[in-house]
């Protein structure tokens, strides 16, 4: 699909679908309980299915019927020999998480996944699960891949390039027979570990951790139990909303944020505040307003690498110089975000330098549309499409459908907010 975007304002109220982070999480740890959990309001997206189908594989039972609530019945430890190859679609996180719960097992299983996933490295985390008894084969530290268990426990350590590798550890450890020490160096987007922390405590895990998360001591021979629980609203997705009305001059209403959550990317209300927005936090809704316009600013974004295109966008609106940095973990999500927004967004004529874990932008200059390549990762179609609402002319955005990954009504909820959004 084709989005065809032309200048236009936001206005209006929404609701965001639920976490991915939280949904992920949920059914693997529903996966490995031993009796029935409910999960509440789940995203249902290309990659939450992935992660049910690699549920089933393992041997949990998994019934979405009308997919307000997802039950599932898990396989309480004892992991099920998969049919075949474990396709994981595009889902980092589900290969991640079920690669190390895979671990557990005593015989070999496989994964795979799309031409995207096959880019997504896997290295550092097999190497971590190696040190912990685990044979491991890849193309290269790539998928395809086969990890053959079972790991018993033992010390391991590991670079924490990507958050998804400790939480993949952190996932499996209690469930060895034995006590796990981890080590992690250069951890890059915390609060992605704090929500998989926050998942261990609710379900009784004892663990010890270190205040800035580098080392862990895990008890072995731990199990999870089964939960109700319902997904909390994705902040990575309320980002788009938030930096329409920023960009536009329009009010938007998002109705069911909790900033109570852990979710990292919560922080772009607060970036956009300091770029000239204005947010309210009400008890049931937050509403942004863009009226006054923004100015440029300088953000770490190592704790929020999702935001990267969202905010380059915000950034390239912006008057004046802003610098989106230390987010070298932004290269290796489904695609280069740094490489290919600044590529797209300099189509759309924006000026933008661009270094190795960084992006500095000379906002305020006026934007043109183009035709732009969403490189088939769902924040780069949606970041495009902002884009398009501020420049003069029409923005043709290519495999715009890949914005269902996270947020499958995004059209839909656009245009009903006043977007100029045509799906061709």
């Amino acid at each position: 699909m084709k989005l065809e975007v032309e200048k236009s304002k936001v206005a209006g109220a929404i609701s965001v679908p639920g976490s991915k982070s939280h949904t992920i999480r949920a059914v693997a740890v529903a996966s490995m309980a031993k009796g029935v959990s409910h999960i509440r309001g789940p995203l249902l997206s290309d990659d939450t299915v992935s992660a049910t189908q690699a549920a089933k594989a393992l041997g949990a039972k998994v019934e979405r019927g009308d997919d307000s609530v997802w039950t599932i019945e898990g396989n309480g430890g004892q992991i099920a020999k998969p049919a075949g190859v474990m396709d994981m679609g595009n889902s980092g996180t589900s290969l991640r998480i079920f690669s190390g719960l895979a671990a557990l097992a005593e015989f070999p299983v496989s994964f795979d996944g799309d031409e995207s996933l096959r880019t997504r490295p896997m290295g550092i985390l097999l190497s971590a699960l190696e040190m912990l008894g685990a044979k491991c084969s890849s193309a290269k530290g790539f998928c395809p891949l086969t990890i053959e268990g079972p790991i018993k426990g033992g010390h391991t350590e590991l670079e924490g390039k990507s958050s998804q590798f400790v939480t993949a550890l952190l996932f499996a450890a209690p469930l060895c027979k034995q006590d796990s020490t981890i080590k992690v160096f250069k951890l890059n987007e915390i609060p992605y570990v704090e929500i998989t922390l926050d998942w261990l405590a609710k379900q009784g895990i004892k663990l010890d951790h270190s205040a800035d998360l580098t080392e862990y001591k895990i008890k072995g021979g731990q199990s999870y139990k089964p939960f109700d629980m319902t997904v909390p609203a994705d902040f990575s997705t309320a980002c788009f909303p938030l930096v329409a009305a920023a960009i536009t001059g329009g009010t938007v209403e998002i109705r069911n944020l909790d900033f109570s959550d852990r979710q990292g990317d919560k922080a772009v209300f607060s970036f956009l505040e300091r770029m000239g927005a204005k947010v309210v936090r009400g008890e049931s809704s937050t509403t942004v307003s863009g009226a006054g316009g923004l100015h440029g600013c300088e953000f770490d974004l190592n704790a929020t690498p999702d935001a990267l295109p969202a905010m380059a966008v915000a950034a390239a609106f912006a008057k004046g110089r802003s610098v989106l940095g230390n987010v070298p973990q932004a290269r290796i999500k489904e695609t280069d975000r740094i490489a290919c927004m600044t590529k797209e967004l300099r189509k759309l004529g924006a000026k933008i330098e661009e270094l190795p874990d960084s992006m500095v932008i000379e906002g305020g200059i006026p934007l043109k549309g183009a035709a732009v390549e969403s490189y088939k990762d769902h924040r780069i179609a949606m970041s495009m499409a902002l884009a398009g609402m501020i420049a003069e002319g029409r923005t043709v955005i290519a495999d715009a459908e890949c914005a269902s990954v996270t947020y499958p009504a995004f059209v839909k909820d656009f245009i009903r907010l006043g977007a100029s959004f045509k799906a061709v």
